[in-house]
């Protein structure tokens, strides 16, 4: 008959046994994640803003987009993943892959199909760049170049190398493989306004922004701000949007409202034209939204 064990032997072999499955559960489970990146601090984005490679028409649009401004609001990241919805000619999309750096990724997006109908008065280099019809000729001298065309120009710089062209409807923006939290950082600048008049689905876009942002992931919107109870009813003739309108519908795809930014508005506006008079900056707001 086997001799019984003693119970400090019992407890030393279990002893023995939970530390040797401790030891296999070390083995088999993921080691930690690798810390976020610090935001880019202010003298890294002057840096940015100042590279000499940057584009002259870039340079001019400076003035009025202060970028040093938005990329210290949005409080970009090396290694980010962003997707810059309406692209256009990638002003913006740029600047952001500048910031993200080599380890990140940035898609311009831009709809394959044109719009359903045109601004009345176009903002210039803040309404959208129309997009590329299947077949087109190419476009006359001195038109503006399609989304993609302009992306890939951009891309050939190495410093925006990892610039994507994304050709997607606005209510289905994200590539299918980030389409579920696969995204750090989504920005749309002054063209949500313009989803009014272009017939698009804005609780279709703004669903799909939240599905693809992973959680603690940035929403930034930019736009024209349009008078009290205007809702988005001027957004083709006077290109604005009123503030707390665009908020609730954001926050209808269930966003929660991190930061509000300043730096572009002009209380001296009346805010009852496309172009203010006397001649003035307009009043624009930036809004960061996040996905809890």
């Amino acid at each position: 008959m086997p001799l019984s064990l003693s119970p400090l032997r019992r407890a030393a072999r279990a002893a023995a046994l939970i530390g040797a499955a401790c030891a296999l559960a070390a083995c088999t489970a993921p080691g930690p994640r690798a810390p976020a990146q610090p935001v880019l601090s202010h003298a890294r984005i002057a840096e940015i803003v100042a590279s000499p490679d940057r584009s002259e028409a870039d340079r001019r649009n400076d003035v009025r987009r202060k970028p040093q401004e938005m990329l210290a609001f949005i409080g970009v990241r090396p290694g980010m993943v962003a997707l810059d919805l309406s692209a256009a000619g990638g002003y913006t999309t740029e600047l952001i892959a500048r910031a993200v750096g080599p380890t990140g990724r940035v898609y311009g997006q831009s709809p394959p199909r044109p719009p359903m109908s045109r601004p009345a008065q176009p903002e210039g280099a803040a309404a959208p760049m129309m997009p590329m019809p299947m077949g087109a000729a190419a476009a006359p001298a001195g038109a503006p170049r399609p989304s993609p065309v302009a992306l890939a120009e951009r891309a050939k710089n190495p410093n925006a190398g990892h610039i994507v062209a994304d050709v997607r409807p606005f209510e289905d923006p994200v590539p299918p493989e980030l389409a579920s939290n696969g995204l750090d950082l989504v920005t749309l600048m002054f063209n949500y306004h313009d989803f009014g008049h272009m017939g698009v689905d804005r609780a279709a876009v703004n669903r799909a922004v939240f599905a693809a942002l992973k959680p603690g992931g940035m929403y930034v919107i930019a736009d024209h701000a349009g008078r009290p109870g205007t809702g988005i009813s001027e957004s083709g003739t006077l290109h604005r949007i009123e503030e707390s309108f665009l908020r609730a519908e954001v926050e209808q795809a269930g966003f929660k409202l991190a930061a509000e930014g300043t730096f572009m508005r002009n209380p001296s506006d009346p805010r009852d034209r496309n172009t203010p008079e006397p001649p003035q900056p307009k009043d624009e707001f930036v809004l960061k939204f996040v996905k809890p």
